[in-house]
C-alpha cells in the first residue's frame, strides 16, 4: 500500500511500527460550539498530520496505538475521509475528564464528539470496518476481543482515504505510535461486532 500525507509531519517506520509526530495545536474538528462557563470546547482545526492510503470498497483496519497522554485531547487515532467536511475518526485519547478513553468523532459538515469506554494504560487496539457506506469503530485491550464504540453512516465515495491521525489539539505535541497495522479488503458479517 502506498501512503500519502495530508498535513505532513515526521514519521519513523520499521516493519511493524510507525511513529508519527503530532505537532502542537493540531486536530481535526469542524464545529462552532457556543462558549460555556467551564470546560474546554474543541476548536475548529483541520491541521493534524494524516498518513493515509486509498481503499476501494469494504475493508477492516486494525492497529495497536499508544502515546504518553500528556495533554488534554492528545490522541493516537485512525480516520476515514471523503474530504475535509466528510470524515470520521476513532481515537485513543486523554479526555478532559482525565481518563484514557476510546473516543469517536463523525463529521458531516459539523463534527460531533462522543467519549466511549475508559481504558487502563497507554495502549489499545482500534478497528474500523466498512460495509457499503456504513462504518463500525471498535476498540480492544488485547487485539483479540473487540467491542463496538460506534456504528454510523457516512456518505462517502467507493474509494476513501483511510489511515493514521496524530493529534495534540491543546498541548505541546508528541510522538504517536502505531503497531501491527493491517488493512484487509473484506466484508464483515456483523458490523456491530466487527466480525
Amino acid at each position: 500500500m502506498e501512503f500519502k500525507w495530508l498535513n505532513e509531519s515526521s514519521v519513523q517506520q520499521t516493519a511493524d511500527r510507525i511513529e508519527i509526530m503530532a505537532p502542537a495545536q493540531t486536530d481535526f474538528f469542524c464545529g462552532s460550539a457556543d462558549d460555556c462557563q467551564e470546560g474546554i470546547l474543541p476548536e475548529s482545526l483541520c491541521n493534524a498530520p494524516y498518513y493515509y492510503t486509498e481503499v476501494e470498497g469494504d475493508f477492516v483496519l486494525k492497529v495497536k496505538v499508544s502515546h504518553d497522554f500528556r495533554d488534554t485531547y492528545d490522541s493516537a487515532s485512525v480516520m476515514v475521509m471523503k474530504d475535509q467536511s466528510c470524515w470520521a475518526k476513532c481515537c485513543f485519547e486523554l479526555t478532559d475528564f482525565g481518563t484514557h478513553a476510546a473516543v469517536s468523532v463523525v463529521t458531516k459538515g459539523d463534527s460531533d464528539d462522543a467519549n466511549g469506554c475508559n481504558l487502563e494504560g497507554n495502549t489499545a487496539w482500534l478497528q474500523v470496518c466498512r460495509v457499503g457506506n456504513d462504518f463500525g469503530f471498535h476498540y480492544s485491550v488485547d487485539g483479540v476481543h473487540f467491542y463496538m464504540m460506534r456504528y454510523f453512516h457516512l456518505p462517502v465515495d467507493p474509494v476513501v482515504k483511510v489511515g493514521l491521525l496524530a493529534q495534540a489539539p491543546v498541548g505541546n505535541g508528541g510522538v504517536r505510535v502505531y503497531e501491527n497495522l493491517s488493512i484487509e479488503r473484506r466484508t464483515v458479517k456483523n458490523i456491530r461486532a466487527g466480525q
